[in-house]
Parts: structure tokens; sequence; C-alpha cells
């Protein structure tokens, strides 16, 4: 428990020694949007003086001073030092969980998007690019897994948002054209939308893949009746 309980006390104690205010240079440096991983973002923002956080829908996280670089934020279990060359960035300082490992999260550019962005923003060409980018440089990443976006195009059906779950379908078929199951969810989308051509279409491309495809089967009995 004493071990456990020393980083915290020994923050503490330091922090009691310093101001949480900040400098307005700092403030002016610091602001903004850094890029926490390939499609999520950690914003930092100031009241008065005071750092904030928002990530992952928490829009208030109060990051603790430890001195004028230096933050503890409770949500992430990480001591985050703000650090100006060779461009501003965030690092997160070592500690026994990831020692020898170095964690940087760039600051992005003001007008800089993420991928699930620019779906949100309705710019589906440029969240293309941005998926594909992140399948290039890690086909594993679990921001471009097969069915986590089909899972997020089916969120859409059940929010009667056919337009936005018919575009995620289309990025996903670009993304694994080899898949049974993402042309199949295509074909759906076409189909609530009472678009039976295409609805068709991308049920066959789906039993090309897999003849035995129930789900596609099923519609196409649908479709053709």
């Amino acid at each position: 428990m004493k071990k456990l309980l020393y980083p915290l006390f020994l923050i503490t104690i330091v922090t009691s020694c310093t101001s949480t205010k900040n400098s307005e240079t700092f403030i002016k440096a610091t602001s903004g949007r850094y890029l926490f991983n390939v499609n999520e973002v950690l914003e930092i923002y100031f009241e008065n003086a005071e750092m904030h956080a928002k990530w992952r829908g928490n829009d208030d996280i109060e990051l603790l001073k430890i001195n004028d670089s230096a933050f503890y934020m409770k949500e992430l279990n990480e001591k985050i030092l703000f650090v100006s060359k060779p461009k501003m960035h965030i690092e997160l300082a070592e500690k026994t969980e990831h020692k020898g490992i170095k964690y940087n999260f760039k600051k992005m550019e003001f007008d800089e998007k993420i991928a699930s962005e620019y779906f949100i923003d309705k710019e589906f060409d440029k969240a293309l690019v941005a998926f594909k980018k992140i399948q290039q440089e890690d086909s594993l990443d679990p921001a471009i897994r097969e069915w986590s976006i089909n899972r997020l195009g089916y969120d859409f059906i059940r929010k009667d948002d056919l337009n936005s779950a018919l575009e995620i379908f289309k990025i996903n078929a670009k993304l694994y054209p080899r898949s049974s199951s993402v042309f199949n969810s295509l074909g759906e989308a076409y189909y609530l939308k009472k678009d039976t051509i295409n609805a068709l279409l991308n049920f066959k491309k789906s039993l090309a893949i897999n003849p035995e495809n129930r789900s596609s089967k099923q519609f196409m009995k649908k479709v053709t009746k």
C-alpha cells in the first residue's frame, strides 16, 4: 500500500509549493489538440490560467500541476511533460509500467483532423484516405478493424441514419475488398434505402467471395421476389 501511495504523496508535496496558474506564454504554446493515437485526440485548454483536458468523452479533466512543464493526469494515471523542441509535444514521464518505452503525442495543426472526425463532418473521401493511411501504417490497428467499422455502420442504421451507414460500409468495402460480410452489410444498407439494384449487386459480390453467406442468400430471395 505504501508503494502505491508514495507517488501521489510526493506529487502533493511538490504541488503544494507550486502555483496552479500558468503563464500566458505557456498557455499559448500548449493549448490545442494532441494526437493520442491514430484516431483519438487529447485536447488541452485553460480556464483561469489552470490546465484542463478533453479526452474520451470527458470535457472537463483538471490536471494537477507539478511544475511549470509537468502535470499529473489522474484519468491516465500518468505524469505528462510538455516539451517544446523540436516542436511542441507531450511525453509521458518514465515509470515502472513502461520503463524504457517513450510515448510522444504530437501537437496537431489547427485544421488537422483524424479519420473519424472527417467522417462525422461528412467529408467521406477524406475519411477514406485517412482510414487507408492507418491501414497502410499498421493493418492490425484497432481503429480500422473490419468488425468495429461494420458495427459502427449498424449503429447508424439503428439511429435511422441510413446515409451515414451506407458511407461507412462503403469505406469498409474499400478497406476490405475480400470480405463477404462487408459487402453483405453494404447490400443491406442499399436494401433499406430501397435501392434494389445496388443491393442486389453487393449481395452478389458477397456470395462471390463466400457462397455460403446465409444472410446474403436470404436478402437475395427478398430482392428477387
